[in-house]
């Protein structure tokens, strides 16, 4: 697929929805004309039309808040598209991550398991960042090197061997919890992301 084969049938423009490439959060919807997404691919920075201003513009341009785009999906009549992207900083003009952090009052907005994963590291960074043991259980394990870390990661997962020869659902879900919880806090010890361990995953699934 390529922009000239795009179905720009809004005027010459399409819905274009941007997602986080790791979380698959949807960040904003925005409009894009054939030129801005000629841009997006040519840059690597997600490029929309201004409908109310009539003209270009690069998320980013005036924050800095820049999205990277990672890849692009295309919909089945080629009239919309999706944006997978590495934001930089808060997408939304008001501070938030996303634009959509509100919900309808009848229907409770949730958050999808990646949002929640997304989260939590982002948390665990925080923590990190912030360096303080005496606040802190995160910064506290930290703080005690990556072999504390590791033993940590060992026992719950023993933790988790034990609820599954126990049968019990409810136990297992809450030792899991806890080895993907401590694993997350050895990866930022460690200097990496989720994303590291996704990019595997994503590869042995052609296998």
């Amino acid at each position: 697929m390529t922009p000239e084969t795009l179905n720009f049938s809004m005027g010459g423009l399409l819905p274009v929805v941007v997602q986080h490439h790791g979380s698959g959060q949807v960040l904003m919807v925005g409009f894009s004309n054939r030129e801005a997404v000629e841009k997006s691919l040519e840059t690597g920075h997600a490029w929309f039309f201004s409908r109310s201003r009539q003209r270009l513009w690069e998320k980013g341009e005036t924050s800095g808040n820049l999205l990277d785009v990672k890849a692009i999906r295309v919909d089945c009549d080629a009239d919309a598209l999706i944006y997978l992207c590495e934001p930089h900083g808060p997408t939304c003009h008001t501070g938030e991550r996303s634009c959509f952090f509100q919900g309808v009052d009848e229907i409770p907005r949730g958050e999808t398991s990646g949002e929640a994963a997304a989260v939590l590291f982002e948390t665990i960074l925080e923590r990190q960042r912030e360096g303080d043991p005496e606040k802190s259980y995160v910064a506290r394990l930290l703080a005690q090197g990556v072999d504390r870390v590791a033993r940590k990661v060992g026992e719950e997962a023993t933790e988790v061997v034990i609820a599954a020869k126990n049968a019990d659902r409810e136990e297992i879900a809450r030792e899991v919890a806890d080895l993907w919880f401590h694993t997350f806090i050895l990866l930022a010890e460690q200097g990496m992301t989720p994303e590291d361990v996704w990019a595997v995953l994503r590869a042995r699934r052609r296998q």
